[in-house]
Order: structure tokens, then sequence, then C-alpha cells
């Protein structure tokens, strides 16, 4: 049975989270504009049945507060600690994707007696030491003026999504489903895409990765057009030790597109891990 509460971060903001599953604890850092509710409940459904899962919505998204001020990924980092304390779990395993994966990087650099294991899923180190999207498909990635949210998402989605998904008739209605979804839950607003632009554009690990010294796992679709497949090389060779998992045929979306193994993968991983 989830249950649902509220953490106060460093800087004095509404950080709302789900609790779902049973075992060990696991922290799920979404990414960009998302909230808890963008993994999807088959990927989540899944997890739950090995891990206890803490469901965050980021700041600036879902039913945590949103301010229209300047933050760093690593003030984000702060409010998964946040989370984590108000829950009694000194300890866990953290799970991001994308700009989740960077914040989960964040973590791991800043609590590292605090992470268990680590999984990485289709993010980066930063701009600077990484394989490039195609701007194009970046920008897709923004609200457009004028455009009504559903027309925003479903234009993200056409590039977040692998090919395969997007063509086929049961990714067409999962997206549909997600995007019904979403409109019982709060809409991110315009502003929180800048704030969480400006702090993905601040950040850089790269001269870091060495210092990660939790069991990590990177995981990367071959058919990601947001962060393309190379850059899961470039954190497996800063990150001594890592592993790396590539899910063929899938893109960005990876949770959504192959669910079981999204999470499997990570579970199988995380189980291991003492």
């Amino acid at each position: 049975m989830a249950s649902r509460d509220f953490a106060q971060s460093k800087d004095g903001l509404k950080i709302r989270y789900e609790v779902r599953g049973t075992g060990a604890p696991v922290a799920l850092i979404m990414g960009f504009s998302g909230s808890g509710r963008s993994w999807g409940e088959p990927f989540l459904k899944t997890l739950e049945t090995r891990f206890k899962l803490y469901v965050i919505d980021n700041r600036g998204t879902g039913e945590s507060d949103k301010p229209d001020r300047e933050w760093k990924l690593v003030d984000m980092a702060d409010d998964v600690a946040a989370v984590l304390d108000k829950a009694g779990e000194p300890i866990s395993h953290i799970y991001g994707i994308s700009m989740g994966g960077m914040i989960a990087q964040e973590y791991a650099l800043k609590y590292p007696r605090r992470v268990r294991g680590l999984v990485l899923g289709c993010t980066n180190c930063g701009a600077a030491h990484s394989v490039p999207a195609d701007p194009a498909n970046i920008a897709k990635l923004m609200p457009q003026p004028g455009m009504n949210p559903i027309e925003a998402a479903k234009l993200a989605f056409s590039v977040a999504c692998g090919r395969a998904f997007l063509a086929s008739a049961s990714g067409q209605k999962f997206i549909d489903a997600q995007l019904a979804e979403s409109a019982n839950y709060p809409i991110t607003p315009p502003h929180t895409y800048m704030r969480q632009g400006q702090a993905i554009g601040g950040f850089d690990t790269f001269a870091r990765l060495g210092e990660i010294k939790s069991p990590t796992l990177i995981i990367n679709g071959d058919d990601d057009n947001i962060v393309p497949v190379g850059n899961a090389e470039v954190l497996h060779k800063g990150i001594s030790g890592s592993k790396v998992q590539i899910l063929k045929g899938v893109g960005h979306m990876f949770f959504w597109e192959d669910p079981a193994q999204a999470a499997n993968v990570a579970a199988d991983f995380l189980s291991k891990v003492k």
C-alpha cells in the first residue's frame, strides 16, 4: 500500500514523495521536467515487488514546491537527502534517470556513505565531456510558446522515445495513457523547465567521477536521441568498477519502453550489493 508525505528541503521547500513496496530502500530520481508519476506504473509495479521505493517529485514538479529562482543540481541532491532523512533511511540505493542520473551523481559524491548501490540511467557527466545529442531534439523537450501542455508533451515524447516504441500500437497506447494520467496531477510550469535547464547547464562531474566509490550500474538504450548511448562508456571509464547494461531497441524513455527489463536489470544488480 503506497503512502505519501512531504519532506522539507534545506532551503525551505516542500518535497513530495511516495513510498511503495517492501525491501531495501531505493530512492527514484526522475529526469527533466518530470514528477514521480513519470516513471509509469509498469516499471514501478515491477520494482516495488523487490524493493521499498521512495518516488520523489523533484522540486518544480508534481506536488512539490515550484519556486521560480535559480538552483543547482546539488540542491536537488540535497532534496533527496531530505526525503530519506524524513523517511528514516540513512542509507539507500539510488536510481536516477537523465537529469535524475545527474542528481544521483551529485548525491553519491556529496553523501558517499549514504549510498549502497547506484544506478545511472540514460545520463551523462555534463555537456563538456559528453557525446552530444542533436540540438533540434533537445529543443523539442522545451515547451514552445502557445503550445498546450499535451501537445508539448507529445512533441517531447516524439524524440525521447525510441523508434520501435513510437511505431507500435502498444507504445502509442501507453503514451496516450500517460498523457491522460498527467491531467490528474499538477503540471510542470514553464519556469521549472528554465530553472532545471539552467541547473543542467551548470552540471559537470567529469573530473570527479573517480571519486564515486559506490557499486554503480550504468544503463542506456541504444536508440537514445537525447543522451546518446556513447555516454554510457564515458561514465564507465570514469567510475571505477562500474558495470554497463545497453538495452537494445529502446530510447531515452527505456523505463516506459521496456519496463520489466529496466526494473529487473537494476534490481538484479542492487540485490547483489552488500
